[in-house]
C-alpha cells in the first residue's frame, strides 16, 4: 500500500494550508537571534505561550549572552521555573551564553554545525534558528510538524530525522520554512495529538490518516 502521497500532491497539501494559514509564522516572541535561540531551549516540553510570559519579562532585563551569564545557575531557574526541566534548562543556557561570549564574540552562530554544539540546541531548535533568525531554507520537526506531516502522508517514517529527510524530499526548499509553520499550526488547530477535527479538515482528499482509519468508521 503507497504510504506516502506524490510531489505534486504534496505541493497541493501545502496550496491548501496556505489558504487556511495564511499569517502562519513562529509563535515564540523574539527580537534577534539572541533572544530565538534562547526562547527556543525554553520551548522543550512548554507551550510557546507559557515562553512568551517568561521571555517577555525575561528579555527586558536580560538582552545578550554577556547579561546572562552574570546571573548564578538558581538564579536564572527561578526566572523560568514556570516552564518544563527548568534546572536543566538554566544549565544549559547559562553554559551556551559562555560559549557564545567565549567563541563568538556574543554572536549566534549560523551553521547547524556550530549551532548544535551548543547546549541544549538539538537538531530542532538548530532548524529553528536558521529558519526563522537567519532566513536559511530548514525544516525543525517538532511534535506536531511529526505527527501531522506522517499522518497525511508527507512523511513515512517513525523517527524525527527520517521525517525531516522525507519532508526535504518531497516539499520543495523554497517552502521548507514555511511548510514548518503550516504543518504547527495545522497539528494545533485541526490534526489534534488525541481526537483529530478530520471533519473540519480540508486535507481529507489526500491525508492517509483519515482514508484508511476514519473514513469508513
Amino acid at each position: 500500500m503507497k504510504k506516502m502521497l506524490g510531489k505534486e500532491e504534496a505541493r497541493e497539501v501545502i496550496r491548501i494550508l496556505l489558504q487556511l494559514y495564511p499569517d502562519a509564522k513562529a509563535e515564540l516572541n523574539f527580537s534577534n537571534p539572541f533572544e530565538l535561540l534562547i526562547a527556543t531551549i525554553l520551548s522543550a516540553q512548554t507551550t510557546d505561550v507559557q515562553v512568551n510570559k517568561i521571555t517577555d519579562k525575561l528579555f527586558q532585563d536580560y538582552k545578550t549572552p554577556e547579561d546572562f551569564i552574570k546571573l548564578a545557575e538558581e538564579e536564572l531557574a527561578n526566572k523560568i521555573k514556570t516552564c518544563g526541566f527548568y534546572r536543566n534548562k538554566s544549565k544549559n543556557i547559562l553554559a551556551t551564553c559562555r560559549i557564545l561570549v567565549d567563541q563568538y564574540q556574543g554572536r549566534i552562530p549560523d551553521t547547524m554545525e556550530e549551532l548544535m554544539e551548543l547546549p541544549g540546541v538539538g537538531r530542532k531548535t538548530a532548524n529553528v534558528v536558521l529558519s526563522n533568525a537567519f532566513n536559511k531554507p530548514a525544516i525543525a520537526v517538532d511534535t506536531h510538524v511529526f505527527r501531522v506531516s506522517n499522518r497525511i502522508g508527507l512523511a513515512d517514517s517513525d523517527n524525527v530525522l527520517d521525517t525531516e529527510k522525507d519532508l526535504m524530499n518531497i516539499i520543495d526548499k523554497d517552502m521548507w520554512s514555511k511548510a514548518h509553520h503550516l504543518l504547527i499550526f495545522h497539528g494545533r488547530r485541526i490534526c489534534k495529538a488525541r481526537k483529530p477535527l478530520c471533519d473540519k479538515c480540508p486535507l481529507t482528499g489526500y491525508c492517509f490518516y483519515y482514508n484508511n482509519h476514519v473514513k469508513n468508521k
